[in-house]
């Protein structure tokens, strides 16, 4: 709706997970960094962790792209299921024909898929996100894919993504036979102040915006203040406040127009 008027060629708030508007903060560069060890250096079981909208699955997406076509990728992004169900989407994933076939079976056939994977020459890759709502059958689950090896390499990388819960249910006893398998981790800390600047303009940028809309120091304070650095709240507070500049026909993004996006999305006025 606003795009015309700020000049703008595409929504630089959409909550949607786009690796091009990946803003690379130092911390957020460093989980790329280990997702991609990780990966191609054959650890086997990745962990990054995260609180809600920290940049996870963009960050992920990001990564996917930067792999060539010597890895074949399947990516889980709602894990609440059977472990039947878990295994078929996996092999469903990788475009393997499983339907009909019991649980033993859909793994024989990954497990033969894995193997031919590896005479030509190729890496398979398992990413599971929202990983804490694994139940712990279908953590042992993701545990028994990862037995899946020749005598000297791992035939499938797993990243588990998930919120920062995912963590305290690894640290529980009874999956330290998984935990121990965890050689790569990684927890997404929130963007700081300078970096929450960072991230707004880089977003305008990407966007097609050439100085204009402009968001002032005490908007992105407040910005800041009630987004604690998490990038899906600054979207969302940012969205909300260039509609309310729209609206006034303004190009300064201030104080106000921020704090009134931010009474908006606690329901406290109506739009």
């Amino acid at each position: 709706m606003y795009l015309d008027f700020f000049g703008l060629t595409d929504a630089p708030f959409d909550i949607t997970p786009n690796p091009r508007f990946m803003f690379y903060s130092a911390k957020h560069r460093e989980a790329y960094n280990h997702l991609l060890f990780g990966i191609r250096e054959r650890k086997g079981f990745i962990q990054l962790t995260g609180e809600v909208g920290a940049g996870k699955t963009t960050l992920c997406r990001a990564m996917l792209e930067q792999l060539d076509d010597r890895f074949q990728t399947a990516l889980i992004l709602n894990p609440v299921m059977s472990p039947t169900e878990l295994m078929k989407a996996v092999a469903l994933e990788f475009g393997l024909p499983v339907n009909g076939l019991d649980r033993l079976e859909i793994i024989g056939v990954i497990n033969q898929f894995l193997l031919q994977q590896v005479e030509a020459g190729k890496e398979t890759v398992l990413i599971i996100d929202e990983a804490q709502n694994l139940t712990d059958e279908l953590l042992e689950q993701v545990r028994m894919l990862s037995n899946l090896e020749t005598d000297d390499r791992k035939l499938l990388q797993i990243v588990l993504m998930g919120q920062p819960e995912l963590r305290d249910r690894l640290n529980n006893p009874r999956l330290r036979q998984l935990r121990q398998r965890i050689t790569v981790r990684y927890h997404l800390k929130p963007l700081n102040n300078d970096e929450v600047a960072q991230y707004v303009q880089h977003r305008l940028h990407v966007s097609g915006g050439n100085g204009t809309p402009c968001f002032t120091k005490p908007a992105l304070w407040r910005v800041c203040h009630y987004s604690k650095g998490i990038p899906r709240l600054v979207n969302a507070v940012c969205d909300k406040a260039l509609l309310a500049g729209f609206v006034e026909q303004r190009e300064r993004i201030n104080f106000r127009l921020v704090n009134r996006a931010v009474r908006e999305l606690e329901g406290e006025i109506h739009s």
